[in-house]
């Protein structure tokens, strides 16, 4: 096994030791020219058909390159781009030829809901601060669904955010065209004049391949995309901002719950729950948004799906996906998880500013939250929980300063217990990125945090009033080139860490890793295939052990837009006292084969395993299945089927222990890109051997949640939604006559509207 830290090193020094010719990134072709646009000389309709006069004399583009799985060659088909403005806004639009306009796909959809693998899509990708590391997205399928979404070269792509802006779509017997119109409002720029941006036009073309065509060079090995942005000059006498957005909202909820609080007894309703209030944006320049919530609505119309808990020794992740936190939301994104406004679960109001001066970005948010939900308790080798049970003052600020492809950070957070009992969790710390060259970047963050645990010992023992303090380390380096990658981390957090507005569920150890990788491009069926290597050692403060790891394997791109990846595990991880190995093999394989079978999923891990609540020995394994059928390009069904199974393997018990079973089935139909009706069904259930366990555990149980949504969307905020949800619980013990009970039912009804000015 890999018990010391000479290993790892030896691994990173094996790592760097591949001849640096094959470091050496390939010379790239010469970078595509910028372009240079003019004012619209007449009015220009959104409506798919570009025969508007404006057109002709707008900037064109025609020069386009194959960056995906070509490596910056001709693409096989044509697109050409134009590009001009107003007073008002951009305006883009393409041609998009098709030698087989029938095999398009494009099916209906909600907003951001198109897949990259089975959807033809078109559109741009905007740098407008010219930072050449964080730029928007604004994508549009052939059926009108827009994308949009925040892309950052350090944190990766965001869909949560969502903008006003307008586009028109038509399939034509050559191919399609789309128009696209962004107002300036929607925009953040620099207070200069003339304008500077970086842009690149982007087509997805999916076929046997999902081809990627762009108006840049994209380099293969290069460490980062939005820096390969070509200049958009010509921009001249924008708007200065002032623009406002109030959307009021109304919802209503018809509620019922079992009588008395007894399960299984006959459902009661509650009082019908009336709520009003209203989301505001002021932006008084296009450098600064001011964003205020009064009672928001933060329901999730779509709930989360389901993950595998059982045997789980951390507390899981759900994305965010409401909007007030949305604004610049790369800038909460840094290397530990500090910030996760989820833990933000109920708020009755919310300001936030974020602006940008020079080079100089921040953002500042206060709330104040009624409570609700969990709070995560980490620890070294798992995670617990305790009931939110207390309101707080939440402030959370970020600064960020770009030093050419660069930048250093800082981050500050406080939750103020308000409520009886006390308490507070107070957190500070810088974070960086050095980008010496287009193949390495040097990445790093170090954290304070001092905390006062509420005195309110009935929800958790621990909170008993007592004050710690700790700090937080993370730093890694990554190399990528044409063939070559690599990565070294090494994490630092002590026992009385604490970011209770972040999402940190496990503290009190020293991690170091590191992972290898080598990459082809084959031509035929396979477009691309990585061999890799990683290894992982981790202990906690007392040097004891956590887990070590090592997993080689190869993954693949494939034809029908798939991907295959087979790996091996070898690892030692403490359970309890228990310090238990296991050996491992796992796969995982996607296709989107045609347009009507638009994913098949599956991924699985077998083999020894470890029965963490019990700390021994196990064999089982996890397969996790999903596949979309879309039926007609108006209804899709999308089906998942994710399932645990575990057997005791110790040497005085043996037998099958549980198996934990999540089925999630999704009906959807699209009228048009801005209404449509949607089902979901389902159903989790564990069942368990209690003979097997060392404390109490049912036998069974389980639970169903079902949800109907009617939605109509003008745009991102001006909707309306009509739903009815159903939860039901098998009882304990299981009753095989009733089954299932009913825990809650609910109608509900919401309108809100975008005032803009």
């Amino acid at each position: 096994m890999y018990g010391s830290w000479i290993r790892l090193v030896l691994l990173a020094v094996l790592a760097a030791a591949v001849p640096a010719s094959a470091q050496t990134p390939a010379p790239a072709p010469p970078a595509a020219a910028g372009f240079r646009l003019t004012r619209a000389a007449s009015p220009i309709k959104i409506d798919g058909d570009l025969s508007d006069e404006a057109w002709r004399t707008a900037a064109r583009v025609e020069r386009w390159y194959e960056v995906q799985p070509g490596d910056n060659n001709e693409p096989p088909v044509k697109s050409v781009g134009y590009l001009t403005y107003d007073d008002r806004a951009l305006y883009v639009a393409f041609e998009f030829d098709d030698p087989a306009p029938a095999a398009i796909r494009a099916p209906y959809g909600d907003h951001d809901s198109i897949s990259g693998n089975n959807t033809d899509f078109g559109g741009i990708i905007i740098d407008t601060q010219s930072t050449k590391r964080t730029a928007i997205e604004f994508f549009v399928s052939p059926r009108n669904v827009q994308y949009d979404a925040v892309t950052d070269d350090a944190t990766g792509e965001n869909q949560s955010p969502d903008f006003f802006w307008d586009s028109a779509a038509k399939i034509t017997d050559r191919g399609w065209t789309l128009e696209m119109r962004i107002p300036f409002s929607t925009l953040r720029y620099p207070r200069v004049d003339p304008q500077k941006w970086g842009i690149i036009l982007m087509r997805n073309y999916p076929r046997n391949f999902r081809y990627q065509f762009a108006s840049a060079v994209m380099p293969r090995g290069s460490n980062c995309f939005i820096c390969h942005v070509t200049d958009l000059e010509g921009l001249e006498h924008l708007p200065a901002g002032g623009h406002l957005v109030a959307a009021p909202y109304a919802s209503a909820s018809d509620t019922a719950h079992p009588e008395g609080g007894v399960e299984g007894a006959p459902l009661k309703n509650d009082p019908v729950d009336g709520r009003i209030g209203v989301d505001v944006k002021y932006s008084p320049d296009a450098n600064h948004a001011l964003d205020l919530t009064v009672r928001p609505d933060f329901s999730q119309i779509e709930s989360d799906t389901a993950q595998i808990s059982a045997n789980e020794r951390f507390a899981l992740f759900y994305p965010e996906k409401r909007p007030f936190f949305l604004e610049g939301v790369d800038l909460f994104q840094t290397p530990i998880q500090a910030v996760y406004t989820r833990t933000i679960t109920d708020p009755t109001w919310g300001t936030r500013l974020t602006g940008k001066d020079g080079n100089l970005r921040y953002t500042a948010l206060v709330a104040r939250d009624g409570g609700g939900g969990l709070v995560i308790l980490p620890g070294s080798n798992g995670s617990s929980s305790a009931p939110q049970d207390f309101t707080s003052m939440n402030a959370i600020g970020r600064v960020k300063e770009q030093i050419g492809r660069s930048f250093v950070g800082a981050l500050v957070t406080d939750r103020e217990i308000t409520s009886s009992g006390g308490g507070y969790n107070r957190l500070v710390g810088p974070d960086f990125e050095w980008r010496p060259n287009a193949a390495d970047v040097v990445t790093g963050q170090v954290l304070y945090s001092t905390t006062q645990t509420p005195n309110q010992p009935d929800l958790d023992e621990s909170w008993d009033g007592r004050r710690e303090s700790g700090t937080a380390l993370q730093t890694y380096y990554t190399r990528n080139t044409r063939h070559f990658d690599m990565f070294g981390g090494y994490s630092d957090i002590t026992d009385g860490f604490r970011a209770d507005l972040g999402f940190v569920p496990q503290v009190g150890y020293r991690q170091g890793n590191v992972s290898t990788g080598w990459t082809v491009h084959p031509k035929g069926a396979i477009s691309r295939e990585r061999t890799f290597f990683s290894a992982q050692y981790q202990a906690d403060r007392d040097g004891r052990i956590i887990t070590e790891n090592a997993q080689p394997g190869f993954g693949m791109d494939t034809k029908w837009n798939g991907f295959v990846q087979v790996r091996y595990t070898s690892d030692r991880t403490r359970a309890g006292d228990e310090l238990i190995g296991r050996q491992q093999g796992g796969f995982t394989v996607q296709f989107s084969p045609t347009r009507r079978l638009a994913l098949l999923f599956v991924d699985t891990t077998f083999g020894q395993d470890i029965d963490f609540d019990n700390a021994r020995p196990a064999t089982g394994y996890t397969l996790n299945l999903r596949g979309t059928v879309v039926a007609t390009d108006h209804l899709s069904l999308d089906l998942i089927q994710n399932t645990r199974s575990l057997d005791a393997n110790a040497a005085a018990v043996t037998g099958h222990l549980l198996t934990e079973q999540v089925s999630h089935v999704k009906a959807t139909y699209t009228f048009t890109s801005r209404m449509f009706v949607r089902a979901i069904g389902q159903y989790v259930e564990t069942t368990r051997d209690p003979s097997l366990y060392t404390f109490d555990v049912p036998a069974k149980s389980g639970s169903f949640s079902g949800s109907l949504l009617f939605a109509y969307k003008l745009n991102w905020q001006s909707v309306m939604f009509v739903g009815y949800g159903d939860d039901r619980d098998l009882p304990s013990p299981p009753d095989p006559v009733h089954g299932l009970q009913p825990v809650d039912r609910q109608f509900f009804v919401k309108l809100s509207y975008a005032l803009q000015r």
